[in-house]
């Protein structure tokens, strides 16, 4: 496999680096030390210095201001933003906002696009569906009422939902098809009652009671859904990637400094050997990610659907980002529970990637369905 980047995927990833540079993990209260939300907002100067340097754009073709790259730089610049625990929608507005494009009319994508990308306009993604179990099209119905359509259900855990422009809600009609509706949260019949993540940030419960929606805001296209729901997937094992990273090289700074019996505890044996096992994790996400970001980009065939490589990937990350940051605290010692010490956020940013868009056991499920009904030999 050869997983060199083109040269426009390694800007994206450079640009990004230099915006992130100036992050602090720890630029809001810890969610160790509230009981509630670590703050009421996303990081809106970094979401303006995104756009700044076109980085929110960079999946939307030139017509609306883009950069016309794909799910591979998108995923870099994930991997990036995670390094230092970025409190944007980046991934979901993204991710909204291509399906947009891939799959939405002419008239929804001349409405949103040029101002998605420009950062005006912030998409988010309800895709936990009714208790974050149960498959996001099963929690809502959908149904025609003359020239507009009607929804109903909830939708849990839905990211920055008290902050965006829009949520893109996918629900299932009686004809068994799955549509994408654009529903703005403050309106008539929406219910948004408020939840907090294990990372302290605020995530929404969005009950919807027979909510009209104009049909040139809903996508009916077939395999809309599917297409949005594999980039978020592969979104959320970029950033468990980034995290994974991050953290192990800070375990290695800090081995590398703490001393017992006149040694850096890095040079003994038993930690080197656990540093190793979560570097060889690390490598395994990384593998099995681009695989699955070059399924998505490419579009190329091959003898299981893309939805394997997908369900792949994300085994890894949710159980290799587990196990990176539990290793991470044991070689910390009590230093990494302290919470003038990042490494305990990173730790509750890791859990929530874990089991975000469903953990590894519902994946490795979904990899078996399709191994069964695609026979290898």
């Amino acid at each position: 496999m050869d997983f060199t980047f083109s040269e426009e995927q390694q800007a994206a990833a450079e640009a990004a680096a230099g915006v992130f540079a100036d992050v602090a993990p720890d630029g809001v209260p810890s969610p160790a030390d509230t009981t509630g939300a670590v703050a009421d907002d996303f990081d809106r100067a970094l979401w303006a210095r995104l756009a700044e340097a076109d980085l929110l754009s960079l999946l939307l073709d030139e017509a609306y201001g883009g950069a016309g790259l794909d799910a591979i730089a998108l995923c870099l610049v994930l991997r990036e933003s995670a390094k230092v625990l970025a409190r944007v929608p980046l991934l979901e507005s993204s991710a909204a906002a291509a399906t947009v494009q891939a799959y939405g009319g002419e008239e929804l994508r001349s409405a949103l696009l040029t101002r998605a990308g420009r950062g005006d306009l912030v998409l988010t993604v309800a895709a936990h569906g009714r208790t974050g179990h149960d498959p996001a099209e099963l929690a809502v119905t959908a149904r025609r009422d003359g020239d507009r359509w009607v929804l109903d259900g909830v939708q849990t855990a839905v990211p920055w939902a008290h902050n965006a422009d829009l949520v893109v809600v996918p629900a299932h009609t009686d004809a068994g098809l799955t549509v994408l509706a654009l529903v703005a949260p403050d309106r008539e019949g929406v219910v948004l009652a408020e939840q907090i993540s294990t990372t302290g940030e605020r995530l929404g419960e969005l009950r919807l009671e027979s909510v009209p929606i104009a049909r040139v805001d809903v996508i009916d296209a077939e395999g809309a859904w599917e297409w949005l729901r594999d980039l978020l997937t592969a979104g959320t094992c970029a950033l468990a990637l980034g995290l994974g990273t991050a953290v192990l090289r800070m375990t290695g700074e800090y081995t590398s400094r703490r001393e017992q019996f006149g040694f850096p505890v890095a040079t003994f044996q038993a930690v080197a050997v656990q540093a190793a096992d979560r570097y060889i994790d690390l490598r395994a996400m990384e593998a099995t990610l681009w695989q699955a970001a070059w399924r998505i980009s490419s579009g190329a065939s091959g003898t299981l659907p893309a939805a394997a490589d997908l369900a792949v990937a994300k085994i890894w990350a949710a159980e290799g980002v587990r196990r990176v940051v539990q290793t991470a605290q044991h070689l910390h010692g009590g230093f990494g529970a302290d919470t003038e010490y990042p490494l305990h956020r990173y730790h509750a940013w890791a859990k929530h990637l874990e089991l975000s868009l469903g953990p590894a056991t519902a994946h490795e499920e979904a990899l078996g369905d399709l191994l069964a009904a695609h026979p290898l030999g």
